[in-house]
């Protein structure tokens, strides 16, 4: 089985909260990773995701260590929506 691995920065402009966290996150950028696999048997390349990790602290925090927190995709899309529509 063919994986593949993508990441991406997201950044939120104030301090946010996600189903597995008991305390928000504070405002900055983060690194989202994302886990794929190839969709066998396909006349043309699709891909499955199979994990979604949000890397914390923020990027930028001097901290010794860091941490993949395995979130759903939709709850991060519900806190960057939530924060998009604060600025507005």
């Amino acid at each position: 089985m063919t994986e593949r691995t993508l990441e991406s920065e997201i950044t939120f402009s104030r301090p946010f909260a996600l189903s597995p966290l008991v305390v928000p996150l504070d405002a900055g950028t983060y690194r989202l990773v994302v886990d794929e696999e190839l969709i066998e048997g396909l006349s043309f390349p699709a891909y499955r995701r199979t994990a979604t990790h949000l890397e914390i602290p923020a990027l930028g925090v001097n901290i010794g260590t860091r941490q993949l927190l395995q979130v759903h995709p939709r709850d991060v899309e519900a806190a960057m929506k939530k924060d998009a529509e604060a600025d507005q």
